[in-house]
């Protein structure tokens, strides 16, 4: 048996050409070395194409003054849509069949969706506040816990960023689904203070006061005109009341300014902002 097999082997491999094998082999080399290097090329030429593009998207966008919050979501799916039709280019370079990885691609896709319902839910989310526009860029929201102003809408994502610098991800589902309020809708907001003042001092006096620091203040809107009213009685003091309206941009500058020159002029002109007192009753006691 071992004498057979060793003859069929002996004969196998004189019938070999060496030629041929050698050439056979060159020419796969060749070829598939040649496809790697046309599908690594494709990659670099195609990765500087894609930003090429999306760097063009943008500034033709610019130049049409298209909404901020638009353009930043079109940059968005362009880009991801790009580098999909990439990867699908230099797998069909490779000889890889595309059209049976366009199905694999749709199968795992398929069940990467079942998987990332919350993730297709931020995407409808954002679909439907660029549609909508409950907000855009620029804009001061508070919503989901958070505040601050919008600086970019992505597909999946609306980018915060606080009074103090900080940086917040929120997904668009809950915001386009959620109770959210919109600081900067109106160019107006009306701001609210209560001073709390004794039953020692005068009503009419802090209301002088105030009325004056109001109208030394530029910045507060003469129209709506504003309130000063005796609003409740408390145990040791009463409580004033005020509203004013202001440019949304001024808002907390004035509420600040405001509570420091109450506060100075309350004080230099006598008037206290009185204590929580408590007054004890003692019965008197007979002697013996």
């Amino acid at each position: 048996m071992d004498e057979i097999l060793t003859s069929e082997h002996v004969n196998f491999l004189t019938s070999i050409n060496l030629e041929e094998l050698l050439t056979g082999i060159t020419q796969t080399v060749l070829s598939l070395g040649g496809k790697i290097l046309l599908a690594v090329l494709a990659y670099f030429v195609g990765h500087w194409a894609v930003k090429r593009i999306n760097r063009v998207i943008k500034q033709v966008m610019n130049k049409r003054e298209v909404d901020a919050s638009l353009c930043s979501f079109i940059g968005s799916v362009v880009n991801i849509t790009l580098n999909l039709t990439l990867i699908i280019v230099v797998i069909s370079i490779l000889g890889i069949e595309t059209s049976s990885f366009i199905a694999l691609f749709a199968t795992a896709g398929l069940a990467i969706g079942m998987a990332l319902q919350g993730t297709l839910q931020n995407f409808a989310g954002g679909v439907m506040i660029l549609l909508f526009k409950p907000y855009k860029v620029g804009d001061f929201i508070e919503a989901q816990g958070q505040s601050g102003t919008v600086k970019e809408i992505q597909i999946f994502n609306t980018i915060l960023t606080t009074s103090d610098n900080k940086t917040i991800i929120v997904p668009n589902s809950g915001l386009s689904t959620g109770i959210m309020t919109n600081y900067s809708t109106t160019g107006t907001r009306r701001i609210e203070w209560t001073f709390v003042i004794g039953y020692s001092d005068s009503y009419d006096k802090a209301k002088e006061i105030i009325e004056r620091l109001l109208s030394e203040d530029t910045r507060i809107k003469k129209e709506p005109e504003h309130l000063i009213a005796l609003s409740a009685f408390g145990e040791s003091s009463f409580d004033i009341v005020v509203r004013v309206w202001v440019n949304s941009s001024d808002f907390w500058d004035v509420f600040y300014d405001m509570n420091e020159n109450i506060h100075k002029t309350f004080a230099k002109e006598g008037i206290d902002f009185p204590l929580p007192q408590l007054n004890l009753h003692m019965p008197t006691i007979p002697k013996n």
